[in-house]
């Protein structure tokens, strides 16, 4: 616990500090962000605002995760670091994007071909390693289990790898474009991650204290290295935290696709490590909202040869066409994201309740 304590509050500081340090490096630089042109026109005042802060946010989380494990006396885990390595390589991906942005002055980065790869490669490598017999505990477990679940891996039910490796591409695909779809307004991200990311370190703790390698029982969690993950969710979430303090609404700095990325990412992550693919629809709720709104504009017009469902999509632009200000929008999605974080935590808890 000690861990988790210390990696969340070194992250939250060093976000807070650091941000302020990238914020006039960047400017000093003219890292500033493009804006669409077809998008709302009161977001065109935020051109040249300083972007790429997701570095602070990923530099933070791995630097307060290995400070607080190596003042502990603990020795990093597998989980642990394939997640780091999720965390780092999407992150870098999303950097590359964000600095061809701003060294070629266009609103697009990679070409999408270029990142799906980048992507692709990072999902996979992280996947095969997840359930690589090489990474097993002292109980044959290996990171990652080999059956989509919910709540919990279902123990009379084994997937071939191939089809867990291709699921656990496909959750990391579509939740790092989620988040990176919903960073679009001062905070909203940011704010929206550091919730989500809180209820993956209460999911953590709880499986680490119903952990089948402590007490083996019929509710207990068959899970790897639950603690050393709830070490890494705590330093994500204060970074996030520290970060929102210069990116809520006027953003001082945008996270760009470095952030989003390695924050999408890591979410797949965690749900992939926890066992609980499934759940994450849940917790994210507000990204997989944010999704289908886009694959529903552009089915839609599609569809129909040129109308819109929304006015403009993802649907946090929506409202804003509606006149809502940006601000009202982003606190209303902020609620809407904490009430699905909360249900999610409540189906998990009362799943161990039923104990079903």
């Amino acid at each position: 616990m000690r861990a988790i304590l210390l990696a969340g509050g070194l992250s939250l500081v060093f976000t807070l500090v650091g941000t302020r340090y990238a914020i006039r490096v960047l400017a000093e630089r003219g890292y500033g962000q493009l804006i669409r042109d077809d998008g709302p026109t009161t977001h065109h005042t935020k051109r040249g605002t300083p972007t790429m802060g997701g570095l602070v946010i990923v530099l933070a989380s791995v630097l307060a995760y290995f400070i607080a494990t190596f003042v502990t006396g603990n020795t990093p885990s597998a989980s642990a670091l394939l997640l780091i390595f999720l965390f780092v390589g999407l992150g870098t991906v999303g950097f590359l994007d964000d600095y061809i942005k701003i060294s070629r002055q266009r609103s697009l980065g990679l070409r999408s071909r270029a990142k799906f790869i980048g992507q692709t490669f990072v999902a996979l490598v992280f996947g095969a390693l997840a359930i690589s017999p090489w990474l097993e505990d002292g109980r044959f477990r290996t990171p990652a289990g080999h059956a989509i679940s919910f709540i919990r891996e279902p123990r009379d039910l084994t997937l071939p790898a191939i089809v867990v490796v291709l699921f656990i591409w496909l959750m990391i695909a579509g939740a790092s474009n989620a988040v990176n779809l919903t960073d679009g307004l001062d905070g909203l991200a940011a704010g929206a991650s550091v919730m989500t990311f809180g209820a993956y370190t209460i999911v953590n703790i709880w499986q680490n204290n119903q952990w089948c390698g402590r007490a083996a029982g019929p509710k207990c969690y068959d899970v790897r290295d639950p603690l050393d993950l709830a070490v890494v969710a705590a330093a994500i979430t204060g970074a996030c935290f520290g970060f929102l303090w210069w990116n809520a609404s006027p953003a001082k700095i945008f996270m760009g696709d470095t952030g989003s990325l390695a924050l999408g990412g890591a979410l797949a992550g965690f749900a992939v490590l926890t066992r609980t693919e499934i759940l994450l629809a849940l917790l994210g709720g507000l990204f997989v909202i944010q999704t289908l709104s886009v694959i529903l504009q552009v089915g839609f017009f599609k569809a129909t040869k040129g109308k819109r469902l929304f006015r403009m999509a993802p649907l946090h632009h929506h409202f804003e066409m509606l006149g809502w200000e940006e601000i009202t929008v982003v606190i209303r999605f902020w609620l809407i994201a904490g009430i699905f974080v909360a249900a999610g935590l409540g189906v998990f808890y009362a799943e161990w309740v039923a104990g079903v």
